[in-house]
C-alpha cells in the first residue's frame, strides 16, 4: 500500500460500506510554510470530517454537522479518544532517520488507521498501516493480532509492540468494536443533520437549443432518488441518460438525467422531468426559454445561469 503526503478530497459514490480513517502525517521539516510538521485528518465515507493540528493542539471540524457536534459534551470525549489512540504506536521520525542512516533531507512518517463497516452484513475490518517516505513500513495483522515489519528497520518496533500485551488488547478492542461504534454515532449525527437541513432542488438546464437538456436534482438526503421523464404524460426513456448519484461537499447528494431530443420535438410535445424523493415529488416542464447569448446555460423558467 502506498501513502501520499497530504490528504486530497476525492468524491465518492455512496454505498452501504462505510469507512472511518485517520491519516497521521509527521515531517522532519516543513516543505511548505503553511503546512504543520505534525497533523492528522479523519475521513468518514470519503469526506474529511476533522483536522487535528498538533502545533495548536486543536481538533477542527470540517463539516457543518461536525461543528454542531463540537459544541456538545461528547466532542471532548471524541477528541480525547483520538489523542489517546494517536499516541498508541506512534513512531518518532528522528528514530526512523537513525535506523535508515539518514542525517539530513526531508522525510515523512505516516500512519493510516481506522475501520470499514458494512451496515448490511455487519462485517467490519480494522487496519493500522505505517509508512516511511511513502513506502510500507509496519502493518497490523488483525487476524493474528500482531504487527508485521516490511523492512528490517521495522523489526525493533514490531518486537516491542508485539510484546506489549496491554497495548495489543487496547488496539484489538478499538479496531473490532470501538471504531465501528464511532461510525454508528457519526453516521447518526450526519443523518439527523442532513435530513433536517437538506433541501431538494430541481433545475432544467441546456447549453443551447441543440444540446441535451439536463434535469439536475441536488441537495437531497438520503441518496435514494428517482428521476423519470414524461412525454405527453407517458413514461419516456428512449433518449434518456440517467447518471450516477454523486455527493455534495455538505454531505447531501446530486443526480442528473439528460434528455436528448431535437428542438422541434420538445416544442410540439410536452416533456416533463419528475423527481421523487422521500415522498416528495417535483415536476419541471420543458418549455421555450430565450437565452441572452449562446455562451450561457438556459435555466428553464427564464432565469439565466452562467
Amino acid at each position: 500500500m502506498k501513502f501520499v503526503f497530504f490528504f486530497i478530497y476525492v468524491p465518492f459514490v455512496y454505498s452501504e460500506l462505510h469507512n472511518f480513517t485517520t491519516t497521521y502525517t509527521e515531517m522532519n521539516g516543513q516543505m511548505v510554510a503553511e503546512i504543520p510538521e505534525i497533523s492528522s485528518v479523519t475521513v468518514l465515507d470519503g469526506q474529511p470530517i476533522d483536522f487535528y493540528d498538533a502545533e495548536i493542539k486543536k481538533l477542527i471540524p470540517r463539516q457543518d454537522w461536525m461543528k454542531e457536534f463540537a459544541s456538545g459534551g461528547r466532542f471532548k470525549e471524541y477528541t480525547e479518544f483520538r489523542e489517546r489512540l494517536q499516541r498508541t504506536n506512534e513512531i518518532s521520525i528522528h528514530v526512523l532517520m537513525e535506523r535508515f542512516n539518514q542525517t539530513h533531507g526531508v522525510h515523512t512518517y505516516q500512519r493510516m488507521y481506522g475501520c470499514d463497516w458494512d451496515d448490511e452484513t455487519g462485517d467490519s475490518h480494522g487496519f493500522d498501516e505505517h509508512a516511511y517516505d511513502g513506502k510500507n513500513f509496519i502493518s497490523l495483522d488483525m487476524k493474528e493480532l500482531r504487527y508485521i515489519a516490511y523492512v528490517p528497520q521495522g523489526l525493533p518496533t514490531t518486537t516491542k509492540w508485539n510484546n506489549n500485551k496491554t497495548q495489543l488488547e487496547f488496539v484489538n478492542q478499538y479496531y473490532r468494536h470501538d471504531c465501528v461504534g464511532w461510525i454508528h454515532r457519526l453516521l447518526t449525527l450526519r443523518k439527523t443533520n442532513l435530513e433536517t437541513k437538506g433541501i431538494l432542488e430541481v433545475s432544467l438546464l441546456q447549453m443551447d437549443r441543440s444540446s441535451p437538456v439536463l434535469c439536475h436534482a441536488t441537495g437531497f438526503y438520503p441518496s435514494a432518488v428517482t428521476i423519470t421523464w414524461l412525454r405527453n404524460g407517458q413514461n419516456y426513456d428512449e433518449d434518456v441518460d440517467l447518471r450516477e448519484t454523486l455527493p455534495n461537499e455538505d454531505g447531501t447528494f446530486q443526480k442528473t438525467s439528460t434528455l436528448t431530443v431535437p428542438p422541434d420535438e420538445w416544442e410540439k410535445d410536452q416533456f416533463v422531468c419528475v423527481v421523487e424523493h422521500m415522498g416528495r415529488t417535483i415536476r419541471k416542464i420543458l418549455t421555450e426559454c430565450k437565452m441572452k447569448n449562446s455562451a450561457e446555460w438556459c435555466f428553464y423558467g427564464c432565469v439565466f445561469y452562467s
